[in-house]
């Protein structure tokens, strides 16, 4: 993990975040921590950015806009929703090996890029996502703590203002997969695929110890929620996948599981790795999916692995055409 930085799609990024974010770092469009294009107007209204790889924002109405960053052509359209707190260059960036502590930086081998060489793809900042330069993304905030029902709103609201039709094959990375299982649920007829990169999943509730669950909650409840960060409300999202309906036929789907063990780093009530694979076996047997166990990653396989991530989309893509 990148220590002291904005740790992408893990869970425990809520340490890194409560104590002010990291150090600033290269941007997704390779600029050096300047406003992106695009960003909110002063008085908190959507300000049209232009279209390219630098992303627009859109009008999602009520005065708020959401930065949008869409490359390549095809369908499926191929959707990235990113972990906590991490904005789209979670997608756009590649961790170095030999330099395991530094931030990750933009790279042509992302899995944004990749997937955009065999067909459409976006990925977006929600409200209070922070980029690997240490700036706030310019996706107009809101008050948190946020809901996976009330990310679905949101990316629903930013595919239609940006005009990117269906079906989808969405991807979702940790907090992202709690998204992309009730976008799913909830409008399935226009969901393709779907892929989990070391997934959160409402398993957790069950395969965590009261102890831990409880550590847990209270960490996220101590966040300063003022500063405008992303801070998932888990007990509320769980419930809220817990009601969806069931998916009515499996989808084309892969299950992508770290095998570096990490910790949520909750209390003292023991590892919660455990936990974490437990939950991911009873994940990928929910979506009927293909369950990658052999990552050669830690939490951020998107940025450690993203050739494994890409190759992952691009087999539930031809599943999806019709293709395997």
């Amino acid at each position: 993990m990148y220590e002291g930085r904005r740790v992408l799609v893990t869970v425990a990024v809520w340490c890194v975040l409560a104590a002010g974010g990291g150090p600033a770092l290269a941007a997704a469009d390779g600029s050096a921590g300047s406003p992106a294009a695009g960003a909110p107007a002063a008085g908190g209204g959507p300000t049209p950015g232009p279209a390219g790889p630098a992303g627009r924002v859109v009008d999602v109405g009520r005065g708020r806009g959401i930065r949008l960053e869409c490359r390549g052509s095809g369908s499926p359209t191929v959707i990235l929703v990113s972990g906590t707190g991490g904005a789209a260059d979670e997608w756009t960036s590649v961790a170095d090996p030999a330099r395991p502590a530094a931030a990750p930086k933009p790279g042509a081998g992302s899995v944004l890029a990749t997937v955009a060489s065999f067909t459409r793809v976006c990925a977006y900042d929600r409200p209070g996502t922070t980029r690997f330069d240490g700036g706030l993304a310019p996706s107009t905030p809101v008050a948190q703590p946020t809901t996976a029902a009330a990310g679905v709103r949101d990316l629903r609201a930013a595919l239609a203002a940006g005009g990117e039709r269906p079906p989808y094959v969405l991807v979702g990375a940790s907090w992202g997969a709690m998204i992309a299982e009730l976008f799913a649920r909830t409008d399935f007829r226009r969901v393709a695929g779907l892929v989990t990169v070391d997934g959160a999943s409402p398993y957790l509730r069950d395969t965590l110890t009261p102890a831990q669950w409880s550590d847990w909650m209270k960490k996220i409840a101590a966040m300063d929620t003022g500063k405008g960060l992303e801070v998932p409300d888990y007990e509320a999202s769980v419930a809220q996948i817990r009601r969806a309906p069931a998916l009515p036929r499996p989808l084309p789907a892969t299950v992508l599981t770290s095998d570096r063990p990490w910790d949520l780093g909750v209390g003292n009530s023991g590892s919660t790795w455990p936990a974490w694979l437990a939950a991911q076996d009873r994940l990928a047997r929910e979506l009927h999916a293909r369950h990658v166990t052999g990552t050669g990653s830690g939490h951020g396989i998107a940025v450690e692995r993203p050739r494994l991530v890409a190759d992952a989309v691009r087999e539930v893509v031809d599943r999806a055409r019709g293709g395997g």
